[in-house]
C-alpha cells in the first residue's frame, strides 16, 4: 500500500495566525527602518512623529482640551501609543488579508506609507519631500518583507479537492482526488503540489531574521536621533547669562506661606507645566539659532544671534504664566523668575510704533521651530509690561522643555496668544491679514488672563479633622494684581481670607483662612477681587474661546 508522503497545506486558521504575525513583523520592519531614515532626514519626519502631529493639527479644539483635561502633560504621550495601537492591529489585519491575497495585503502596507509621507510634508514646519522619505522607505521595506513572508506559507488554495472527486490530467485522462498526475508526480511542480507546499524553515528563519534586523535598525535609528540634539545640550551648558541691567526685585518677606499642601510660591522647572503641540523637543542649537524681526512697520529689519541677545540689556522679573487650557482649580499656572532682553525696545529699535501712536501692524506673529505661529496684541506688548524675549528661567538656560535657546512671554496674556517657546521669526501684521494657529482652532485672537483662585488645601474629598483647619491656595490675575480672596464654607457667608505679601502684580499670591471645622460634610469654595475691583464671577465657562470662569469648590468630610 503507498502512503502519501506529500506536504499538506496550512489549515485555515493556521495560515491566517502566520499572516498576521507576518503583517506584524512588516509593520515592526516599516516603522524601525523609517526611524533609521529619518536619523538622516530630521526625527520629526519619522511616521509616528509625522503622523501624530497631523492628527493634532486636524483634531477638534474641544476633543485637544479634552486629552489636556484628563491625560495632562501625558497627552502626547497618550497619542503616540494610540497610533502605535492603530498601527499594530492594522498591520495585523493587512497580513491575514495577505494570507488570502498576498499582492492585495502588501499594497497596503504601501498605502499607510503614502499617508505617513503625506502627513510629514503637510505639517507647518515640513522641510519638503525629503520628510517623506522616512514614510516611502519603510513602507517598500514593510511590504517586501510582507510578501516574502506570506510567500514562505506557500500559494493560498481557493478551492480545496474532496476525497473521492475525479479530476482529469492534461491528457484529459480521469484521475480520483488525491492521486496525483504524472506530470505532477514526475516533476513536483504541478499546481497542487504547489499549493500545498509551505516552507516551515524559510518561514521562521527569514521571521527571526527580520525581527532582529528591525530591532537593530530601530535602535540605531533612535540612538542617531538623540546624537542630533549633543550639539544643542553642548550649547547650552556653555551659555553664561549675564548679570541683568534691570533685577527682580527680592520676593518679600511673608509672600511666601509656610503651609502644608500649597503650592511653592515659585514653581521649580521640573514642577512646571507644559502645554504645546511638540510630539518631539525641539533641540535647538544656540550657536547657530537666529531670530528674524520684520513685518508691517518694520523700518529697520534685523536678524539676530543668541549672542546679539547675551549682548543687550538684560531684565529680571517674576511672572506667573497661565495655560489658557487650564480649568477652574487647574493646574496649569506657574510662576518663575525669567530673565531676558525687553521685547518693546527690540521692536522700537526696528522702527515698530504700536497702533495706539499710529503703527500699521496691531498683530506681532512669532513662529516657532516647529511651526507653531503665536499671535499677541502689538500694544499690549509695547504698554510697559515686562514682556521679553526670555533667555533664563530661575536662575539657569531656559531648560529645552520650556524653549530654548529663547521664548516670548507676555505678562497678563493667556500663553497661546504670548508664550512662543522656541521662537525664530517675528512678524509684524495685523489680525485681519493673519489669523495664528489657535485662532484657525476656533480660540479668541485677544485673550487677557481671567481673575482666578484656587484650593490647594484641603485637598477634595479630603478626611480632615474637626476643629481649626487650615484653607490655603493660590490667586492671580497678572498684570492687574490680587486684592482680595474669601471663602465661603457651604451657603454661609463669604470671609476674608489672609493673603501673602505680594511680589508683583505679575505675580500669584498665596491665600490662607483657618477654618473652625465641625463634624459632616462640606463645601469650600474661594473667590479673588482684583485690584481694579472686578471679582471672579461664579459664571462657569469652558476654557474655549478664550479661557475657563466660575469659581472652584472642594467637598470634604470632616472626622
Amino acid at each position: 500500500m503507498d502512503l502519501d508522503v506529500r506536504p499538506q497545506p496550512l489549515p485555515g486558521i493556521t495560515r491566517l495566525s502566520l499572516g498576521a504575525l507576518s503583517g506584524l513583523l512588516a509593520g515592526y520592519a516599516a516603522i524601525a527602518v523609517a526611524e533609521l531614515v529619518s536619523a538622516a532626514v530630521r526625527p520629526e519626519s519619522g511616521p509616528v512623529i509625522a503622523v501624530g502631529g497631523a492628527a493634532i493639527d486636524r483634531t477638534p479644539s474641544g476633543v485637544k482640551d479634552w486629552a489636556i483635561r484628563n491625560f495632562g502633560t501625558n497627552d502626547k504621550l497618550v497619542l503616540q501609543l494610540g497610533i502605535l495601537a492603530v498601527l499594530t492591529v492594522l498591520a495585523l489585519v493587512l497580513g491575514a488579508l495577505a494570507a488570502r491575497w498576498r499582492v492585495i495585503g502588501s499594497a497596503g502596507v504601501l498605502a499607510f506609507g503614502v499617508v505617513g509621507a503625506a502627513a510629514a510634508t503637510s505639517r507647518p514646519d515640513s522641510t519638503g519631500l525629503g520628510d517623506a522619505l522616512p514614510s516611502v522607505v519603510g513602507a517598500v521595506v514593510g511590504a517586501g518583507l510582507l510578501y516574502l513572508l506570506i510567500g514562505r506559507l506557500g500559494t493560498h488554495r481557493a478551492r480545496a479537492e474532496q476525497p473521492g472527486e475525479r479530476t482529469e490530467t492534461a491528457d484529459g485522462v480521469p484521475t480520483a482526488a488525491g492521486a496525483p498526475s504524472d506530470r505532477a508526480t514526475a516533476s513536483g511542480t504541478g499546481d497542487e503540489a504547489e499549493d500545498s507546499r509551505w516552507d516551515r524553515r524559510g518561514f521562521i528563519v527569514a521571521a527571526t531574521a527580520a525581527a532582529a534586523a528591525s530591532t537593530g535598525a530601530g535602535l540605531a535609528g533612535r540612538a542617531l536621533n538623540g546624537s542630533q540634539g549633543q550639539d544643542a545640550v553642548a550649547s547650552r551648558a556653555k551659555v553664561v547669562i549675564p548679570a541683568p541691567s534691570s533685577s527682580a526685585a527680592p520676593v518679600p518677606r511673608g509672600a511666601a506661606l509656610r503651609i502644608k499642601d500649597i503650592s511653592p510660591f515659585m514653581t521649580p522647572d521640573g514642577d512646571f507645566y507644559r502645554v504645546d503641540t511638540a510630539l518631539v523637543v525641539p533641540k535647538v542649537d544656540a550657536t547657530s539659532w537666529r531670530l528674524r524681526i520684520h513685518g508691517k512697520g518694520v523700518t529697520r529689519e534685523r536678524t539676530l544671534s543668541f549672542d546679539d541677545l547675551l549682548r543687550m540689556p538684560l531684565i529680571e522679573r517674576d511672572i506667573t504664566l497661565t495655560c489658557v487650557s487650564n480649568e477652574v482649580g487647574g493646574p496649569y499656572v506657574g510662576n518663575a523668575r525669567w530673565i531676558g532682553v525687553r521685547l518693546a525696545d527690540l521692536l522700537t529699535e526696528c522702527g515698530v510704533r504700536p497702533p495706539s501712536k499710529g503703527g500699521p501692524a496691531d498683530q506681532l506673529v512669532a513662529r516657532s521651530v516647529d511651526g507653531m505661529t503665536i499671535g499677541s496684541p502689538v500694544d499690549d506688548v509695547m504698554d510697559g509690561r515686562d514682556a521679553m524675549l526670555a533667555l533664563g528661567m530661575n536662575g539657569r538656560p531656559l531648560p529645552f522643555e520650556h524653549g530654548f535657546p529663547v521664548r516670548m512671554l507676555v505678562p497678563g496674556l493667556y500663553g497661546y496668544v504670548s508664550a512662543c517657546k522656541w521662537i525664530k521669526d517675528i512678524e509684524l501684521t495685523t489680525f485681519d491679514a493673519y489669523d495664528a494657529y489657535w485662532v484657525e482652532r476656533d480660540w479668541a485672537r485677544k485673550a487677557p488672563i481671567k481673575t482666578e483662585s484656587r484650593i490647594d488645601t484641603p485637598k477634595p474629598f479630603g478626611r480632615p479633622k474637626a476643629g481649626t483647619v487650615m484653607v490655603a491656595g493660590v490667586a492671580w490675575a497678572q498684570h492687574r494684581g490680587i486684592d482680595k480672596v474669601e471663602v465661603r464654607v457651604d451657603d454661609g457667608p463669604w470671609e476674608e481670607a489672609r493673603l501673602a505679601a505680594e511680589d508683583t502684580r505679575d505675580t500669584w499670591r498665596q491665600w490662607s483662612y483657618e477654618w473652625t471645622a465641625a463634624k459632616g460634610g462640606h463645601t469650600l469654595t474661594v473667590r479673588a477681587t482684583d485690584r481694579t475691583g472686578e471679582t471672579q464671577t461664579e459664571k462657569r465657562a469652558p476654557t474655549i474661546p478664550d479661557g475657563a470662569s466660575g469659581r472652584h469648590s472642594v467637598v470634604v468630610t470632616v472626622d
